[in-house]
């Protein structure tokens, strides 16, 4: 049987609260009976559970974590960095999702108020940004990754989608490309609407401006790449590039070209955007913006942490830039 504190009181000849005292830290003990309970422990080799002694403490050592789902492509990046930094620092994480909706976001709300974590870090789940600026509010820390365009009253780590963007037009018009096919992400979320208009201002500003016939709203998904492509070549729509707002929905591009017996990159080149390792193992290989998302939760975690240690919470968004990896898809050998 495991050694409990009832045992250690009653061996030391004190009440459990002495020794809860004496394990903590906290309100006054004789020196002499703290001694004895020492030696106790030592004896009988008790190890307090870390959950207790740390609410006693006022704080847990475990960070929250609320994503909408495992599912999406890039959150596994994402939840490795904040993972990482985590575990380096000696706290534990609860995860939780969003997959059932209110039913999910009920049981978070009971660990909330159960005060089950010191911090939260956040991957907003559509629809819960109001909720998570209110326990903000009410004192919870929250750092929020991919703000996705909506600017929280909170600290945030986001991206530069604008600038990616733009990063992936200045590439496409290196390589000649002047027509190209945009395959966009929902347009209610920020992040589609600022890669969108960075795409589109580095096009306009060489002359170039997007025919809205080749913009194509979809969903991120490989079916929404593969569908957009599939119908403008029925249509008889020439283009000669394609962008697309996340690498999953260009490998779609990429099949359906590939099906159609165009040549990429000669005929059509493709760009994708998060650059997962998915794009190394696509057929080509594809060229995409490179989003830091391991980073974001690393860098995440570390504020988070360092701020329930003491250090003030960043007054703007920490922002990490992209960058853009070239592969065969654009004409890379």
């Amino acid at each position: 049987m495991p050694i409990t504190i009832a045992d250690v009181a009653t061996r030391a000849g004190v009440s459990k609260t002495t020794v809860s005292r004496v394990l903590n830290g906290k309100g006054e003990v004789h020196v002499r009976t703290a001694d004895r309970v020492r030696a106790v422990i030592n004896a009988l080799g008790y190890v307090p559970s870390a959950r207790a002694v740390g609410l006693a403490r006022g704080r847990t050592r475990v960070v929250g974590m609320l994503v909408p789902a495992l599912t999406w492509p890039w959150m596994g990046e994402v939840l490795q960095g904040a993972a990482d930094v985590v575990e380096a620092e000696g706290y534990g994480m609860l995860l939780f999702t969003c997959t059932h909706g209110d039913e999910s976001m009920r049981r978070f709300a009971s660990q909330v108020s159960a005060k089950s974590f010191d911090g939260l870090l956040v991957v907003e789940p559509e629809g819960t940004l109001d909720y998570i600026t209110e326990l903000h509010e009410r004192g919870l820390p929250v750092i929020l990754i991919d703000d996705r365009g909506h600017q929280p009253g909170f600290p945030s780590v986001r991206t530069t989608n604008e600038a990616g963007a733009r990063a992936a037009a200045a590439h496409l018009l290196t390589h000649g490309r002047k027509r190209p096919l945009v395959v966009t992400g929902l347009s209610r979320f920020g992040c589609t609407r600022e890669r969108l208009a960075g795409f589109a201002a580095g096009y306009a500003d060489a002359g170039l401006p997007i025919d809205p016939a080749l913009v194509v709203e979809g969903d991120f998904t490989f079916e929404c790449g593969r569908v957009a492509v599939e119908n403008l070549l029925a249509d008889g729509v020439p283009f000669d590039a394609v962008f697309a707002h996340n690498d999953l929905s260009a490998a779609g591009a990429l099949q359906a070209l590939r099906d159609a017996g165009r040549r990429v990159p000669e005929d059509v080149a493709v760009v994708g955007f998060d650059d997962l390792p998915l794009a190394g193992h696509t057929h080509p290989p594809l060229s995409s913006v490179r989003q830091p998302l391991r980073e974001m939760g690393a860098v995440a975690a570390r504020t988070l942490i360092a701020h329930l240690g003491g250090t003030p919470l960043p007054a703007t968004p920490t922002v990490i830039p992209t960058s853009f990896t070239v592969r065969a898809s654009t004409g890379a050998t």
